[in-house]
C-alpha cells in the first residue's frame, strides 16, 4: 500500500512538514511527482475546474505548467486537525506573452490513513503584476 509520510493524525510539526513537502513538489513543476501525493480516486476543485482521479490531476498539472511559466509557489499552514490541513498560498508566473501574475488562494486538504490526499479544494484569484513587482 502506498504511504506518503507524515501520516495523519497531524501535529503542528507534521502539518508544517506536509505543507513544506507539497510546496517543494509543486515548485518542481513535475506533474508525475506531484500527482503521486494524491489517492488514485482523489477529488479536486481548482477554481471552477472539478477533477476526479490521479490521472486527471496529472493531466491538469501538465497543462497548467505549459501555460504558467516560471512558476514559483509559497504555501503557509493556516489550520489543521486530525486528517485535514488548510493552507494559504501565493504563486507567481507569467504567460506566453510575458504578462506576470500573482495568484492568491486557500486550499483545504483531506488525507486518507496512508497520508495520500483524497480531497483538494482550491479557491484562487489572479492579479496581473509588473515583473518589477515580483516577490517570489
Amino acid at each position: 500500500m502506498e504511504k506518503r509520510y507524515p501520516l495523519p493524525p497531524f501535529t503542528l510539526e507534521t502539518a508544517k512538514e506536509k505543507v513544506q513537502l507539497a510546496e517543494d513538489a509543486w515548485n518542481s513543476q513535475d506533474p508525475e511527482r506531484v500527482s503521486l501525493a494524491y489517492t488514485v480516486d482523489t477529488e479536486w476543485r481548482n477554481r471552477s475546474t472539478f477533477l476526479n482521479g490521479r490521472a486527471e490531476a496529472k493531466q491538469f498539472l501538465e497543462e497548467k505548467w505549459k501555460k504558467e511559466l516560471n512558476y514559483k509557489l509559497r504555501k503557509e499552514l493556516w489550520a489543521f486537525t486530525d486528517n485535514r490541513i488548510a493552507v494559504r498560498f501565493e504563486y507567481e508566473y507569467h504567460d506566453k506573452d510575458g504578462q506576470w501574475f500573482r495568484a492568491y488562494g486557500n486550499e483545504n486538504w483531506e488525507f486518507d490513513e496512508n497520508g495520500l490526499m483524497q480531497r483538494r479544494f482550491a479557491s484562487i484569484n489572479d492579479l496581473p503584476i509588473q515583473e518589477s513587482e515580483r516577490r517570489l
